[in-house]
Parts: structure tokens; C-alpha cells; sequence
């Protein structure tokens, strides 16, 4: 089976989203074949930025989502319209805006989401014909119409107000997240070629297209199932409806703000393109409850999502011991991720100096993950920023006590790297833990919460996200923002050694149970299987050259012929008797006849 992987800002670049995902998921499924088709964000995912891929990834695409304006393709036609291309883009880009600047609920949700996929359709057909859209999207053709849609009745309220330079960076927007209709992925029919018999060229060869978010990456599949009957798959990890809309925050800032049309517009539209996408996708996965909420908000039908827990690596961590239940000294808590403003370390280390009062030999590891683009050590500089002003809240909080007066004083707080002689690896941090600790006022899926799981440790997580889907009862989950109770958790489990063990191991056999990796690929390979199977055999298709494509029975030895085929149906030979026919004429029954009595 060839799968087209369609990603915005992700796999194959080594630092973009879902990558773990994806390679885990391409390398599991090593019998299936990969082309991915790859959309960059920025300067560092450019052509060839990734580390090797696996033998099954027969071809890497990409096209930038950033950059000056594609140039012009001459083999396809000229980026500038004339007259009657012009007419047929301001028509199709006027119903586009049209429905992304209307107030939700003024035509009819039904209505605007058809004027929405009649306006986008639209562009994509010129673009095939006439070689992209770029030039025409940033044209003052474009910005006309975007204003005119902003100023009809019913338009939204924030971007009533919007000015020119509000339109011509919304043009430029829009011009970067449309470009996939521009790409020349798309191929066509051609001739039979290979062993596998497979027609055609780019996503036309494809037998799913299976999309990474329903945002541009999406844009793709669209346009195969429309142009091929290419079943669409798209996947969803985090929400990222929400995202646009907590960015834009449309309906609560004031229209005269600085920037509010801009966003309001942008948010609109990437709410409309997510809706369309759901409209037209054959499945829709989700990582966890709260994403799959947000996708039926965006108007997903809820007969086609189906959950899919994102698995994670158990080898590393099922080594390690579980808790004997054993009262120590100085008993530790764990925090592992990336160290930014919305894990809220600076709540954890007010919580932790609630804990230090009732057990007074408690330490705090904080273990940082590398990774991430920015500065030399890894870190962003927002991120350099938190970290210093976490180390100066535990310094002020935590001031080094010593034994002596001749004595070194220690901090029970330590800030350490995975790879610092504090934590060597990953697994190790999990096994030195008594209780795992996740602060987080938002999160996706809490994978290091997952990993805790599968280490066999307790765990106090916030009510964030997927947190609550993922403990289930095998934790204890407290409100974000709230350092007593974040505190009372911990030291309740760190008072309960017996309680605490028996944490443990529930969330190990949870975690072993719905969160590993190889029951995610499995759930994939089914869904591969799935929208195959009922996927039309192309006319002109060697018989056999897809699975499902014969019955069942056509497997069976022996002439088998259905009605209408002019050929006798042979019985066979324990249906046959004595007196009767060895065949009965094509269209007759086959089977025993009523006796006469």
C-alpha cells in the first residue's frame, strides 16, 4: 500500500512537530511504502534538512509556507492572469472571503461552509490550470474583495475595522496557507508501471492521503479525493482549532484594538479550512477526549472519529523497579519536560516549599529534556528568561542550609539536564522518583506523565488537557494554578508508601495497556486496511493490483460465474447428487431444493 504522509511544520524535519509520531509510525508499518509531502514553517525546515529516513519513505516533497512569492513555472503557465483568469479568481476568492469574514449563524452554518469549499475548490482548479495562485493572492484584486467582504453586512465585528495594512497582511497569510494548491504533487493518470501496477504520478498514485492536522497540510488531501477518490485520513494530536482561537481571542478584544482584525480574520479562516477538512475527510483520529471535543466542535461528524492514543517508547521504562512501598529518609519528587512558562514551575516550587514544611527531608529533581530550536544550549530565549527567574524563586525560597558553621549548604531543589551526571538518561530520573509531578496549565497529551506510568511511579498531575483521560484512577490529579493543593497531593503520597505502590503499579498496567507504541501502529495499520477496502477499483486496474479488490470466493478452485455472465455456476462436489445436474444455469439458485412431500 502507498500512504501519502501530508505534514505542515513536522516529519521529516528533525525539529517539528509530530516527528517522533511519524517516524514510529512509518517504521512500524515497514510493509507499507511512504511518500511524504512536507510543508515547512521556516528558514531552518528547508529542502533536505533531516536526518536519514527508513528504506519504506520512497520520496520526500516540500514546498515552504515562508519565503518571497514562488517564481513562476513556465512548463505549467505564467503565475499572471489575464482578463478571464482574473474574472474567474475575483468570483472564487470573493465567495472565500465572503464566508471567512461572516458572523457564524448569519446565512446558515450550512450555507457559509459551501461558499467557503465553492470559493476554495475554485482556486484550486485555477491553480492546476494555470500553474499557482501566489501572485494573484497578494494582488490588489485580492485585498479589494477581502475589504469588501469585511465592510458587507453580517461580517464579523472585528474586522470591521480593519485598514489597509490589516488587509494586505491578511492577503500575504492567506497567500502562504493556500500554496498547496499551487504544488505540483498532484500528477495524473498515466500508464501502468512496476509490479504493483500503479498508475499515475505524485498524490495520484497514492491509496490513502493521510494528513497530520486539518490546517494546510490537509489541502492536499482534499484535492486528491476530489481529483482521484483518494480516501483522506487526518490525525490530530492537539487541538489546534483551539490554538487559532486562543491566538486570535476574536470575540474578546475590542475592534479598535491593534491587530484584532488581523487575527480575527486568520482565525476565521483556519476555523473554516478545519471544517471542511472534517467534511470531507473518510476518518478523523484523535490523541485524546479533549481533542476529539474540539474537532466536533469544528464540525466533525461524530459516526467518523475514532480515538487513537499516541503510544510511546515502553522498553526504556518497564525495566525499571517498581516501588516497594518503603518510607525513606528523604524521598524525592520528579519533574521532567521542557521548561517554559505553561509547565508553571514557578507553581511546583511554591507547592514544593508547602511539601518541605510537612515532610522536611523532601528533594525536588527538575529535569530538563533537550531539544528545541533557539540558542546555543537548546533553549529559546523565553525559555533562558523562565529558567533564570525559576533558579533565583528557588534560591529566595530554598536558601542553602548547612549543617555547621564550617559546612557547605545544600539546596533541596536541583536543576539538571537529562545527560548531567543527575540524571544520565531519561529512565533514570523515573527510577531515583518516589513521586512523578506535572505542573502544566496547558497540555496536549502528557506524554512524561505517560512515561511516569510506565516507570511505575505515582503521580500528582494538574487537570490540563489529557491528563485526567490518561491517569484514569491510577493518580492523583488536582486543580491547575493551586499550590496547597498541589502540595497536600504530594505529601499525602509521599506519607503513604503502601498507597503510593499501589499507584504505581495500576499506572504501569494502564499505561501497558492503551499507551505503547506498537498498539498505535497496530491501530493504523487497521485504519490503512479499512479505507482501502472500501475505496472504488480504478477503471482500467489490473485485477488483483489492490487488496479486497476480488470477493472472497473468487479464491475458491473451481468456474464461479454471477448472474448475468452467460457461464454456468459449477457446483461443488458435496452439493452435487446422484440424479441431479453437475451445473445449473448462470442466475439460478445453487443451493438444496425443497423436497415434495
Amino acid at each position: 500500500m502507498r500512504i501519502a504522509l501530508l505534514t505542515e511544520g513536522g516529519y521529516p524535519y528533525p525539529d517539528g512537530d509530530s516527528v517522533v509520531w511519524c517516524d514510529r509510525l512509518v517504521r512500524g508499518l515497514a510493509d507499507h511504502e511512504f511518500e511524504v509531502y512536507a510543508l515547512g514553517r521556516g528558514e531552518r525546515q528547508r529542502e533536505g534538512a533531516w536526518p536519514p529516513l527508513p528504506g519504506n519513505v520512497r520520496r520526500v516533497r516540500t514546498a515552504p509556507l515562508w519565503g518571497p512569492v514562488p517564481a513562476a513555472d513556465g512548463r505549467r503557465g505564467r503565475h499572471r492572469y489575464g482578463r478571464r483568469e482574473r474574472r474567474r479568481f475575483g468570483e472564487h476568492f470573493a465567495e472565500l472571503a465572503a464566508a471567512v469574514c461572516a458572523e457564524p449563524g448569519s446565512e446558515g452554518a450550512a450555507s457559509q461552509a459551501d461558499r467557503f469549499a465553492e470559493g476554495l475548490h475554485g482556486l484550486a482548479d485555477l491553480a492546476r490550470e494555470r500553474g499557482g495562485l501566489p501572485a494573484a493572492l497578494r494582488s490588489e484584486q485580492a485585498v479589494r474583495l477581502l475589504e469588501s467582504a469585511c465592510r458587507a453586512p453580517g461580517a464579523l465585528r472585528a474586522v470591521r475595522a480593519a485598514v489597509p495594512a490589516d488587509l494586505l497582511t491578511v492577503t500575504e497569510q492567506f497567500e502562504r496557507l493556500l500554496r498547496p494548491l499551487s504544488a505540483d504533487w498532484y500528477g495524473g493518470p498515466g500508464k501502468p508501471a512496476g509490479p504493483a501496477h500503479r498508475r499515475g504520478s505524485g498524490l495520484a498514485a497514492a491509496d490513502v492521503c493521510h494528513a497530520v492536522g486539518a490546517g494546510p497540510a490537509a489541502l492536499p488531501g482534499l484535492l486528491a479525493g476530489r481529483l482521484f477518490g483518494t480516501p483522506l485520513l487526518v490525525t490530530e494530536y492537539g487541538a489546534r482549532l483551539r490554538e487559532h482561537c486562543l491566538t486570535s481571542a476574536a470575540h474578546a478584544v475590542a475592534p479598535d484594538a491593534v491587530g484584532a482584525p488581523v487575527r480575527a480574520l486568520l482565525a476565521a479562516f483556519h476555523a473554516r479550512l478545519a471544517h471542511e477538512v472534517y467534511r470531507r475527510a473518510e476518518l478523523i483520529t484523535s490523541g485524546n477526549a479533549h481533542t476529539r471535543s474540539w474537532q466536533l466542535r469544528g464540525g466533525a461528524d461524530r459516526d467518523r472519529l475514532r480515538t487513537v492514543h499516541p503510544g510511546t517508547d515502553a522498553s526504556p521504562f518497564t525495566g525499571i523497579e517498581e516501588d516497594g512501598g518503603q518510607r525513606r529518609p528523604d524521598p524525592l519528587l520528579v519533574w521532567t519536560g521542557r521548561i517554559e512558562p505553561a509547565r508553571d514551575l514557578v507553581c511546583l516550587l511554591h507547592a514544593f516549599a508547602e511539601v518541605r514544611r510537612t515532610v522536611p527531608g523532601a528533594r525536588l529533581l527538575i529535569a530538563e529534556r533537550p531539544g528545541g530550536p533557539g540558542a546555543a544550549s537548546g533553549r529559546t530565549p523565553e525559555a533562558e528568561a523562565y529558567l533564570a527567574h525559576c533558579r533565583a524563586l528557588a534560591a529566595q525560597l530554598f536558601p542553602d542550609e548547612a549543617a555547621g558553621p564550617h559546612s557547605v549548604g545544600d539546596n533541596p531543589v536541583c536543576f539538571a539536564r537529562i545527560g548531567d551526571p543527575e540524571a544520565p538518561r531519561l529512565p533514570d530520573a523515573y527510577a531515583a522518583a518516589d513521586v512523578a509531578v506535572l505542573s502544566s496549565v496547558v497540555e496536549g497529551f502528557p506524554v512524561p506523565l505517560v512515561e511516569a506510568m510506565l516507570s511505575g511511579r505515582a503521580t500528582v498531575s494538574t487537570d490540563v488537557g489529557a491528563v485526567y483521560e490518561a491517569v484514569g484512577g491510577t493518580g492523583l490529579v488536582v486543580p491547575p494554578r493551586n499550590p496547597r493543593a498541589l502540595a497536600a497531593a504530594c505529601a499525602a503520597l509521599l506519607g503513604d508508601p503502601a498507597r503510593r505502590a499501589r499507584l504505581g503499579a495500576a499506572a504501569r498496567a494502564r499505561a501497558l495497556e492503551l499507551f505503547t507504541a506498537e498498539r498505535n501502529v497496530a491501530a493504523f495499520r487497521g485504519i490503512y486496511l479499512e479505507l482501502l477496502s472500501h475505496r472504488p477499483e480504478p477503471a482500467g486496474r489490473p485485477t488483483g493490483a489492490r487488496p479486497f479488490a476480488r470477493p472472497p470466493e473468487a479464491h475458491l478452485p473451481g468456474h464461479w460465474a454471477g448472474p448475468g455472465t452467460g457461464r454456468p455456476v459449477r457446483r461443488p462436489s458435496w452439493a452435487r447428487t446422484s440424479s441431479g445436474p453437475a451445473a445449473v444455469p448462470a442466475g439460478a439458485s445453487a443451493g438444496p431444493r425443497e423436497g415434495r412431500r
